[in-house]
């Protein structure tokens, strides 16, 4: 044991009757910034170049039952688990553009600002492509993996002009056909009307541009669709593949990453059919997994890369190192 002399402890009394009189901390002369960097993030697949466009983040307040087949105490400690808010899900939305050399290819195009109060944070996209030094008019094609409004709203503007003008519109055959139909909408559900609304809104003054594409086949040079039902009838992931690399565009076949692909099983209810949802996020994440592909998910945290291990009792998604080069 130290034992203190009277000289220490005079100097203890000193230094803290000093401190006590120092000036207090004035602020910094710079001033904060407030606001992010712009959030674009480019890397290779291959000879291709693909750039991940955020288009911002929807802050969705957790209700129960919003994952439909789990108790609301476990979201919450899936939250919290990692590292955050049990009361409310992160949501971004990130698209892909991948530039073939030949081509420059858009994977969905976001919310085009259109979401209003619901996700105020969102909308970010046409700043973010500008500072990617991207012009929506050099854009060849846009490939739509689904019609739920955040997918499809950007591909025009508030005012219903075209966002890309010079781009071939393409979506899923099976897509059109659910959502374009009015029988369909008639017998859809109060929650869902807004989706067919919004569809017909997008794509009504537009139809006889739009080109429709069945899954399983190459729509561009290396990129396939993939048909990925669930979260909507004709819900479409993409792989792109280039030299002897490969990745996999999965859209909405998971939500946030913390709580659906560390657990596959759990429906989120924005999924129309939650079994098969269920059976097709699990069979992709294999296929992601076993081929230690990069993944992209559209939901997950910016710049929304990486790759899956699989686990126990689920997946965990180990992020993509950040890199300097590409």
């Amino acid at each position: 044991m130290i034992e203190l002399s009277r000289r220490h402890l005079f100097a203890g009394t000193a230094l803290a009757a000093a401190s006590m009189a120092l000036p207090k901390a004035v602020p910094a002369a710079a001033p904060q910034s407030g606001q992010q960097g712009p959030g674009f993030y480019r890397f290779k697949v291959g000879d291709y170049e693909v750039t991940a466009i955020n288009d911002g983040t929807w802050f969705l307040k957790l209700a129960p039952n919003w994952v439909r087949n789990a108790e609301n105490a476990d979201v919450q400690k899936a939250l919290a688990d990692a590292f955050l808010p049990t009361d409310v899900v992160p949501i971004p939305f990130t698209t892909l553009l991948v530039n073939t050399g030949s081509k420059l290819i858009a994977l969905d195009t976001g919310t085009g600002g259109q979401l209003g109060s619901m996700a105020p944070q969102s909308g970010t996209f046409a700043a973010n492509l500008a500072a990617a030094g991207i012009d929506p008019k050099a854009v060849d094609a846009i490939y739509i993996s689904h019609f739920h409004p955040d997918h499809i709203n950007g591909i025009k503007t508030k005012d219903n002009a075209l966002f890309f003008p010079n781009a071939a519109i393409n979506v899923p055959a099976a897509e059109w056909a659910f959502w374009m139909d009015d029988s369909n909408m008639s017998k859809a559900p109060e929650a869902a009307q807004g989706s067919f609304k919004n569809a017909r809104r997008v794509f009504g003054d537009i139809a006889a541009k739009v080109q429709r594409f069945e899954p399983g086949k190459d729509v561009e040079s290396g990129i396939t669709a993939i048909a990925a039902p669930g979260h909507t009838p004709g819900h479409t992931a993409f792989s792109i593949a280039s030299g002897n690399q490969s990745m996999l565009y999965l859209a909405d076949v998971t939500n946030n990453p913390w709580l659906f692909v560390r657990n596959p099983e759990w429906q989120v209810a924005f999924d129309m059919d939650g079994n098969q949802a269920v059976a097709t996020r699990k069979a992709l994440l294999d296929r992601a997994s076993a081929d230690k592909m990069r993944a992209h998910g559209y939901h997950w945290p910016f710049p929304a890369s990486g790759y899956i291990a699989k686990t126990a009792k689920g997946y965990e998604l180990v992020p993509a190192m950040w890199s300097p080069q590409l």
